[in-house]
């Protein structure tokens, strides 16, 4: 039997979990999500200011989309209380995963351990990590010199974000650096660069781990700009975004299906355009591949799409 490839997932938020979805599906593959806890809006985050624990939000999506199948525990992990008047009083606005890992959390006192018991009952398929255990608040410089402290509150601010950053020294977690260092591939994103992706690569041992490790560091580009984080980039700017920051990147995977028309002009009202290429030389490589689904006009990266693109890159080796 060959040996199994080690494929890293790096990032946070939804699209992280629609990448794990379609990789957990690859045969003879090792798979380990290293996740952002900056999250610190809603139920994560009042979840964090009251118990003072690492955001689980991500870690709670990853999970369910990691998890061998789709059971009742698996949609009750995901299922958010309601919260009619907007109070955000008791259980209202919580996602009940949320609870549940924070409740194993203060039983065992260890958020790693609360993560490895749960993924042991959805039986996931893989590792999940959090970047890092600390507590942490996420900053952002914009281009006017204006700093904005909360991962929440970045994309609420229009302005063009010039650098994102932590007030103080984190530290990642051992098994995350252990992880990038064996990699065989690494994949950043799909999702928010600035919010997602770079809150991970930003603490100093997970960016050494990038530069020292012999995988192949591929970004899995947004098929759409971001309104607040994005503006009018193309790929070559968000590349760009994770070069400054000290993410390496050898090459790009990029959606290379035809945008309905309709989806474009619904888009375009949000502020949100499609990312294009915008040059036709690069130091990087670019994978074109069909990995989109459009529901109801909706534009999204679809799971099964992704594994087929994955397993077409898994084998090929860095160009140093």
């Amino acid at each position: 039997m060959s040996k199994k490839k080690r494929i890293v997932i790096i990032g946070g938020g939804h699209g992280q979990s629609t990448i794990c979805r379609g990789v957990k599906n690859i045969r003879n593959a090792d798979i380990t999500a290293i996740v952002t806890v900056a999250d610190d809006g809603g139920s994560t985050g009042r979840l964090r200011r009251q118990f003072h624990i690492p955001a689980m939000g991500d870690i709670r999506n990853v999970m369910t989309a990691l998890a061998e199948s789709e059971t009742l525990l698996t949609n009750l992990m995901n299922y958010r209380f309601e919260d009619p008047d907007g109070t955000g009083e008791d259980v209202q606005g919580h996602n009940l995963g949320n609870l549940i890992l924070t409740a194993l959390t203060q039983q065992c006192g260890s958020f790693m351990e609360a993560i490895q018991m749960i993924g042991k009952v959805l039986n996931v398929r893989g590792t999940i990590i959090p970047a890092t255990t600390e507590v942490i608040s996420l900053y952002a410089r914009m281009d006017d010199g204006v700093i904005v402290k909360g991962e929440a509150n970045i994309p609420d601010v229009s302005n063009h974000i010039r650098k994102v950053f932590y007030d103080k020294k984190v530290t990642a977690t051992p098994e995350a650096v252990e992880a990038i260092r064996k990699a065989d591939l690494i994949l950043y994103g799909i999702g928010s660069v600035y919010t997602s992706i770079l809150p991970n690569v930003i603490i100093p041992e997970i960016q050494e781990a990038l530069k020292e490790t012999k995988a192949n560091r591929i970004y899995c580009c947004n098929a759409m700009t971001q309104p607040g984080e994005t503006d009018g980039y193309s790929l070559e700017d968000h590349v760009q975004a994770l070069l400054d920051h000290g993410a390496p990147v050898d090459a790009v995977l990029y959606a290379s299906d035809k945008l309905p028309e309709e989806s474009i002009e619904r888009y375009e009202k949000q502020g949100s355009t499609p990312v294009k290429i915008r040059s036709r030389k690069h130091p990087y490589k670019i994978y074109r591949r069909h990995m989109l689904r459009f529901d109801d006009g909706l534009i999204r990266h679809d799971p099964v799409k992704i594994q087929k693109a994955v397993e077409s890159l898994k084998d090929k080796k860095r160009e140093d």
